[in-house]
């Protein structure tokens, strides 16, 4: 990270993120703890699969990089941030533990955030609205195995894209945007969380779990996904006027991407090929 956005950093009046995975290869830890150092706000939402346990049961992942980021976030709090833990499915087991504080951190189920001009948003992860997750987990767990593996692949091609200079590209979202089954299951998911605003008479909804962020009007009220920080290092930003934007800290900020490593099992995929 430069020195700056070290001396000049970004202030919103809220931020969220979603998807984080830390204890996953995959993770990219580096994006986001640039991201984390540089930026400011009132009240950080951590949108749910925060830390990866489906992932670090098959074996122990857990490099600096992601003691960096827990850091990082425990010192916003520690310095007048608000930070609330929104568990998700890959890490449900803090589910156990709603309305407790570990130290800075309150964990909630889910929460209604008022923006700045007024606008109520439920946020929540959102895999109670995902069929696939709710009934059948074993698939959902055998799907994850496989996303894993793209995701590795991701990595290399992500780094040897910059090395020859080209911008942040993620695979598995081009993949994402081109599979019809993949399509329509993200807009299915959409408009399925929209209906659940609606129907708490709400204006809007903030979630994560698919992987995929977007901010658009679904009839009258206005869909937020927070995105991810494996494919498209994103986050979902509230400005001090209420209004919200999606940030592609990849696309924001190129710079990052040179700091960051390959991923290790993207190694082990190229030494294999």
């Amino acid at each position: 990270m430069s020195d700056v956005k070290r001396l000049h950093p970004l202030k919103y009046r809220s931020i969220f993120i979603s998807d984080v995975h830390l204890g996953f290869r995959g993770c990219q830890a580096r994006f986001l703890l640039d991201f984390l150092q540089s930026t400011q706000c009132r009240q950080l939402y951590l949108v749910g699969d925060i830390i990866d346990l489906w992932a670090m049961k098959g074996g122990f992942h857990w490099p600096d990089a992601h003691n960096q980021v827990v850091r990082a976030v425990l010192e916003k709090a520690r310095t007048g941030t608000e930070v609330i833990y929104i568990p998700g499915n890959h890490d449900a087991v803090f589910r156990e533990h709603l309305d407790v504080r570990f130290g800075d951190v309150r964990v909630c189920d889910e929460v209604v955030h008022t923006t700045a001009d007024g606008r109520r948003f439920l946020v929540l992860h959102g895999d109670k609205f995902d069929g696939v997750v709710q009934h059948s987990l074993w698939l959902a767990r055998l799907g994850s195995h496989a996303y894993d593996r793209l995701l590795a692949l991701n990595g290399f091609i992500s780094r040897v894209r910059a090395l020859f200079g080209l911008k942040y590209w993620s695979l598995a979202g081009y993949l994402k945007h081109r599979v019809k089954d993949a399509v329509s299951y993200i807009g299915n998911y959409e408009h399925a969380v929209a209906s659940e605003a609606r129907q708490r008479d709400l204006d809007g909804m903030i979630c994560g779990h698919i992987h995929h962020a977007e901010m658009r009007r679904i009839a009258d009220v206005t869909y937020c996904n927070c995105g991810d920080w494996v494919e498209s290092c994103t986050a979902l930003v509230e400005h001090h006027d209420g209004r919200l934007e999606v940030l592609r800290w990849t696309d924001a900020y190129p710079e990052s991407l040179a700091a960051a490593p390959v991923p290790e099992p993207a190694i082990a995929l190229a030494r294999a090929s």
